[in-house]
């Protein structure tokens, strides 16, 4: 599931692309009774009206303005917001479609059900309804430490609840735990003030990395583990092995080597 870097990277698809311009129609795709989209009266509210701004918290995309309403993204597990101008065809699989004047279109790629557009009132007000915790490139060391101190379960199942901390989830978790040498399953009540700041440190800079080369993978460093992600491969760190099994009832990637 795209985390907060790779929303990050959408968001500035969005920025780039689809701002100051005034929205025309909104229609939605084709077979999409599975996955959540704005009803018709919601649609409408958008008519007229243009995106000045963008923002990000966790894996939630907003887009909107200080007088009109504001769209909200989460890409699910392939959703991807894809700028194109007329009379080019929409791609396939697209559940939402935005007219803005003149050319330009912006299609909601959603091939899978797990994304969803919802028209809200205002960014803020949402991320407390939906309670989530502060955005991981927010979130300040005292915060993380005191939140993370208190978790009573692992560290890698601790890092995937978005009502502590949102935008991390299953790549960047483990990539940041691999990074600090912390085993996933190690109880992130055990860890003390140190270590969690170790881990604190990290994420940062692995999500800062992510964020600076917009979610590209292939240019991250070769010694990552997100280069090398697979159950069996060398560990381009120590030359241990890589293993994968259930942490939390996700599949955490570590090193069975440096890890502990």
């Amino acid at each position: 599931m795209p985390e907060l870097p790779e929303n990050e990277a959408q968001r500035l698809v969005l920025e780039r692309e689809c701002l100051n311009r005034t929205i025309e129609a909104v229609e939605l795709g084709d077979n999409v009774s599975y996955i959540e989209l704005p009803g018709d009266n919601e649609r409408a509210r958008l008519i007229g009206h243009q995106f000045t701004e963008t923002r990000r918290h966790g894996k939630n995309i907003f887009a909107g303005s200080k007088t009109g309403p504001w769209m909200t993204v989460h890409l699910g597990m392939t959703g991807r917001l894809i700028p194109y101008d007329a009379p080019d065809d929409p791609p396939d699989h697209t559940k939402l479609l935005i007219h803005f004047k003149g050319d330009r279109r912006l299609a909601f790629r959603c091939p899978r059900k797990l994304g969803h557009v919802r028209v809200i009132d205002d960014p803020d007000s949402y991320i407390k309804q939906e309670e989530l915790g502060p955005d991981a490139l927010s979130i300040i060391e005292d915060q993380f430490v005191e939140t993370f101190g208190k978790t009573r379960s692992a560290i890698k199942a601790a890092l995937l609840k978005q009502d502590k901390m949102a935008g991390v989830g299953n790549l960047w978790s483990d990539e940041t735990l691999f990074q600090s040498g912390f085993h996933p399953e190690v109880r992130a009540d055990q860890l003390g003030k140190e270590q969690l700041t170790k881990i604190f440190d990290i994420m940062q800079t692995v999500l800062e990395s992510v964020v600076k080369v917009e979610a590209h993978y292939k240019d991250l460093p070769d010694d990552w583990l997100i280069r090398h992600r697979k159950d069996g491969a060398e560990c381009r760190r120590c030359g241990g092995t890589i293993r994968n099994k259930k942490v939390g009832g996700r599949t955490a990637y570590f090193c069975e080597k440096h890890q502990k």
